[in-house]
Formats: C-alpha cells, structure tokens, sequence
C-alpha cells in the first residue's frame, strides 16, 4: 500500500483503531470516577491507605539532601587552594567586566568611584548614535528597508519614555548572547565528535529546557549572590540549550561531498571542524544565534527577580503594584525590542557573501557607514555638553499611552465588573472546581498506572518504563498533590488553547487574508513577555486559578494555530484533488482529508502548546496558585536550594512525561497514516 491510498483509506483504519482502543479507555475514565469518589473509603478499607496517600514516612528527603550538599558546596567545599565559593565569586568579577563596560557604554557612562561619590568621566552613547549604529547594522545586513525598521524601534524606545531601561537590558543581552552561542557552540561540537558526549547531553538538554526558570534562580542566587551578574548567568544557562542541539544538527545536515573536500585537502580533525564544517553550517547555526536572542530577552523578567535591572524590572514592580500602564508599557519595549534583535539576527543568517570585485580607494570610500557611525558618535558627545537632547531624550517630548490602558481597564471593571464575576464563577463553580477535585483525589497508584498502560501502548515498554519512573519520582518525593493541581492548571489550559487555537490554524490555512492577520496575532503572542499577560488578567478577574488559566491560555494559544495551519497546507494538493474528483464538499475534504492528514502536526503542535502551559504555570504562582510553581516561588524568596530543585525537577518531569506521550502518539499516527 502507498502512502496515498494508505492515506485514503484512513477512515477503516481509524474507526478499526479506535474501537477497542476507545471502549478502553472509557472503560478507564468510569473506574477513574469511582476510584476519585471511593478510592479513599475503599483503600482504608482494604487497609491499603499507601496507595492513596503516599505515607509520609516514606518520604525520600531529596530536598534537604540537596540544601545540606549546597551548603556543604559553599562552607567547606574546596579546590586546591580556593573554596568552591572563592572560585564562584571569581568568575562573577571575571563576568562583571565585559558587563560593566557595556552598561557604561550603553547606559551609565564610565565612572570613577563607586555609589553616591562616583563621578562621570565619559559619557555613555547618545541615543542618537545608537540608533545610528542599529540603522548602520540594518543597512549592512540587508538594506534600507530593514535600517528604516530597526530605526524605528528603537526611536519608539526613547519616543515612549523606555530609553533607559532598554539600555541597561541590551546591555546584559550583548553580553550573555555571546557566552550562551560561544558555550553552546562548544559543547554542539563536543556532541556531534562523540556519540557518548550527545548521550550524555541529551538528557541534561531535557531538563534544561523544561525545568522551570524560577528553579534556575535559587541555585544561581546561593552560588553568586544577588545581582545583575548572577542574573546573567542565569540568562545564559536558560539560553544555551537551543544552541547545543542546532549545532548537532547543523553539523550533520553538512553535504559529504564538502566533507570529501576537507579530507581530499589535507584536513585535520580540528581544520575539518572549524575551517569546513562551522562555515558550512553557518545558516544552521544563525538560527541558534536568533533562538539565544530570543530566550535571552524572553529571561529579562524573571532575571530582575536577583538583580537584573531594565525593563524586566520594570515589568516586575508593575505587576507588584498593578500598574497596568507602566507594565504594558515595559512589556511592549521588551516586544520592540525583540522584534528589532530578532529581524537584525535573521538579516545576518541569511545575507549573501560579499561579492568580490574591485574596492574604492581610501578607507572612508571604502567603509563610509563606519565612518558615518564613528563621527556620529563623537557628533552627538560633543554637542551634548552644550546641549543635553542631543545626548539624551528630552523627557518634556516623551509619550505615554499608560493613562490610556489605566483608563480602558477601569472602564472595563466598572461597566462590565457583573458579567465578568459572572463568568468567573460559572467556570470555576461548574468546571475548574470539579477537575481540580476529581484529580486531587485520585489514588496516586492508579494515576501511576494509566501513565504506565499510556507509554506501553504509544511507545513500547522503554516509554512506559520511563513514564512509570519519572511520575514515581514526584509520588516519592512529597510533591504528588501540588502536581496533580499544576496538571489540572495546566490540561484544563491546554484544552482550551487547543478548543480555539485548532479551528483558528484551519481558518488561517483555509483563507488567505485570515492567515496573514492571524500569522501577526500568532507573532504578536509568542513575543509578548509572559508575566505581561498576568497584568490586565489580574486587574480584571483578581487573583486565583480562572486567572492564572487566563493568562495560561493567552500564552500557549500560538502553537495550537500555527501547527494547525501548517499541517493542513503542507498536504499534497495531489490527495485533495483526489478528494474533489471522488465529489467530496469542501466540508467532507475538511473532515475526510485534510484534518486526517494534519493529524500529527496538530498533535505536535498540541505538544508545544502543552510545553508552554507548563512553563507558564509556573509564573502564574505569582497571582495566588497552589501547585508546584508556588513551591519553587517559595524556595526563591527564602533561598532554599533543595526545595526550589526539587520542585523544578518535578515540573520538568512532568513536561517530559507529556512531551513523550504526545511524541509517541504522533510518530503511531504517522505510521497509521503512511506519511512516516
């Protein structure tokens, strides 16, 4: 059978799966509902009670084990002749100089003396000169048209009264972008040379990428103190996973006939790497680049929480005193920011090599942005001794929209205030409030067991071993009911995410002018910080769970569209006009084809979307959820290690169960399609 008709004939085969697959699992859901309504009573009965609450002197102490070996780490820990807290405090001032020269270059200016006695020596660059460089980038990079973008941004930054801030958060991003694309790049290398390297990274990679940021910041905070350099560190360790794996697969999508040409000349192994398969891969690699970027100025936030200034914070002591305005504000500079980064970051990845021909005579011919850009600098340093606009914008010409947001959500609140407390309470009374019940009182056996029967059935018993080991990690361990509120949080989210975002990714793959201004709401979500979202959610509804699921929603909504959207275009037009010539409506070609076909690309993107959730109920701890995140948010404001890993490790445990689950499903459906 081909893929085409195995694709057609996918109805038999579906409705043939799903029979027994179905009853089974119907089966589950009704013994589930007894073993919530009854387990308790039963295993009491029984005089079972461990499998329905794990006893708590059966604990393992992970969480004191891991503070006791911090601060063993910190007090008696050494190294040749240092502690291991001398040889952390070096590298903190071996990271503070590139930082410090940055800032004082981007925001403060060079100083001499410290605090209140210090004193200017040089000015930091205007804000005219560091547009001007940007718009020199742009134009390097692709053209006028990108100069004229990224100019605008960052004329909206100090236009909008956001200069500052900004400065200081592109001055941690220009310093931890390098580290985390220098690191990544290295340790890429080392896994693609050796097949136990990668091994061993790829499970670090995993935790990296899915233990919460909040988990990242306790360790960090105890190891370098509170401040701007720890706050990078932090940034670069979130940032450099992405790196890592682009460089594995950069390295290998290399053509062999360019490694043919590397051995055929003579190549060491060290020349193979750098002088053939680096350059070769660099297109690869650039995506890297945009991917540390991106996260990078996606930590600013959650960094200011131990010392990062900027933006982040702004956003940060916004959210503390509900400042909707100034929040929105400090959140869409972050956005503009990105956006700027992010499209300068592209240009670079794909600009052309520079054509070799004859060059003009003279350095300033032959380099006249440079030369614009150095007499700008030292246009606008002179002139703003005499007159200050120059090098700083005037505050009288500033504009502010947060009035405007103050305004619009107290309209909101005073002419709608019954109907949203109406909605708030019919969700919560009649939906969340059940869910979260019926899972909190699950037998925690029984849940162990459906992961278990899932992985077997999706993934075989490796999947269904793992899944078993890394749920048993969290029942032992003591943290099975604040994760059973962080899954109910989370899959309640992700079913709605998914309810929306699947009909809107077919719309926009269905209709053309949909897709382009959906493809702008999608990036529009995916570049907002997330803490910008608890803003006008709290200001709305208050704090609690439908507010936390609120801003869960809005946040993990994007896969769901864009995946949808892109499994149904990627169709081979030739089964849809099959499909037509057979007399299907476009309906029947909807529900018959297409959607059959997207299958997995849905389900990948359900996976993402799933993967968000995750990482965002996390910081929805901050408006008064009691899962998991709320435990690592305690661990952070009390320092304690053990907990907040603990904690950490649990989500991201979680995340890895669900992303092999739907993993799994989606490779078996692909397989059932005839499309692996």
């Amino acid at each position: 059978m081909t893929a085409r008709s195995s694709a057609l004939a996918t109805p038999a085969m579906r409705s043939a799966w799903i029979g027994p697959t179905g009853l089974f699992w119907l089966a589950v859901l009704v013994l589930s509902l007894f073993a919530a309504s009854w387990g308790k009573d039963v295993t009491r009965a029984l005089d079972i009670a461990w499998a329905y609450d794990w006893p708590r002197a059966w604990t393992v102490p992970l969480a004191r084990w891991i503070s006791a070996f911090m601060s063993w780490l910190i007090d008696d820990a050494t190294f040749g002749l240092f502690t291991f807290l001398e040889l952390t405090r070096f590298l903190s001032w071996l990271l503070d100089i590139p930082l410090t020269i940055a800032t004082s270059l981007l925001s403060t200016g060079f100083l001499r003396g410290q605090g209140s006695d210090a004193v200017q020596v040089l000015p930091a660059l205007s804000w005219i000169a560091v547009i001007a460089v940007v718009v020199a980038m742009g134009h390097y990079a692709r053209g006028w048209k990108l100069a004229a973008f990224v100019g605008a941004c960052f004329l909206y930054l100090a236009v909008f009264g956001q200069w500052d801030s900004a400065m200081v958060t592109l001055s941690s991003i220009v310093i931890a972008v390098p580290f985390g694309v220098a690191g990544g790049l290295l340790l890429g290398i080392a896994g693609y040379r050796s097949a136990w390297v990668e091994r061993a990274l790829s499970p670090v990679l995993d935790i990296m990428q899915t233990v919460p940021v909040f988990a990242y910041l306790v360790p960090i905070l105890f190891l370098f103190g509170f401040g701007p350099v720890a706050a990078m560190i932090a940034t670069i360790v979130y940032a450099m996973p992405p790196m890592v794996r682009v460089t594995m697969l950069s390295l290998r999508g290399v053509p062999e006939e360019i490694r043919d040409f590397g051995r055929m000349a003579g190549c060491t192994r060290r020349q193979m790497t750098w002088k053939v398969l680096v350059p070769s891969a660099r297109d690869g690699l650039m995506v890297g680049v945009n991917q540390v970027i991106m996260l990078s100025l996606n930590m600013v936030i959650i960094a200011s929480m131990i010392g990062a200034g900027g933006l982040g914070y702004d956003v940060l002591t916004s959210l503390r005193r509900l400042d909707i305005g100034g929040g929105i504000e400090a959140g869409v500079a972050i956005v503009v920011l990105a956006i700027a980064l992010d499209r300068l970051s592209q240009a670079f990845a794909n600009r052309p090599p520079p054509a070799h021909g004859g060059l003009p005579a003279g350095h300033v011919r032959r380099h006249p942005w440079t030369t614009t850009v150095i007499v700008v600098i030292l246009g606008t340093a002179l002139v703003g001794l005499v007159f200050p606009p120059a090098q700083s914008y005037p505050e009288a010409m500033e504009i502010s929209t947060g009035s405007f947001w103050e305004g619009l959500v107290k309209y909101i609140n005073v002419n709608f205030y019954d109907q949203l407390e109406a909605v708030k309470t019919v969700m919560l009374v009649n939906f969340l409030v059940p869910v979260k019940r019926f899972l909190t009182e699950l037998p925690w056996i029984w849940t162990v067991g459906l992961v278990g029967i899932a992985g077997w059935q999706l993934g075989g018993w490796r999947l269904a071993l793992a899944a078993v080991a890394l749920a048993m990690f969290i029942v032992v361990t003591g943290q099975w009911e604040k994760a059973m509120i962080t899954v109910y949080l989370c899959g309640i989210s992700v079913v709605i995410a998914s309810l929306i975002g699947i009909p809107l990714g077919i719309v926009a793959a269905e209709n053309e002018r949909a897709g382009r201004i959906l493809g702008g709401l999608v990036d529009t979500l995916q570049t907002l910080p997330s803490f910008v979202y608890l803003i006008p959610v709290v200001m709305l509804f208050r704090v609690g769970d439908f507010s936390a699921m609120i801003a869960v929603i809005l946040y993990a909504l994007a896969p769901a569209i864009r995946y949808t959207a892109h499994g149904i275009r990627q169709i081979d037009p030739q089964l849809v006009e099959a499909g037509v010539v057979s007399g299907c409506t476009r309906r029947q070609l909807l529900s018959k084809i297409k959607l059959p076909l997207a299958l997995p690309e849905i389900m990948l993107g359900i996976n993402q979307t799933i993967m968000l959730a995750i990482s965002m109920v996390v910081i929805t701890a901050l408006v008064g959820t009691r899962d998991l995140g709320q435990e690592v948010y305690i661990a952070l404001t009390k320092a304690d290690t053990g907990r907040g890993i603990v904690a950490g490790l649990a989500v991201a445990f979680i995340a890895i169960v669900a992303d092999r689950l739907v993993s799994a499903g989606a490779r078996r459906t692909r397989h059932r399609l005839g499309l692996a």
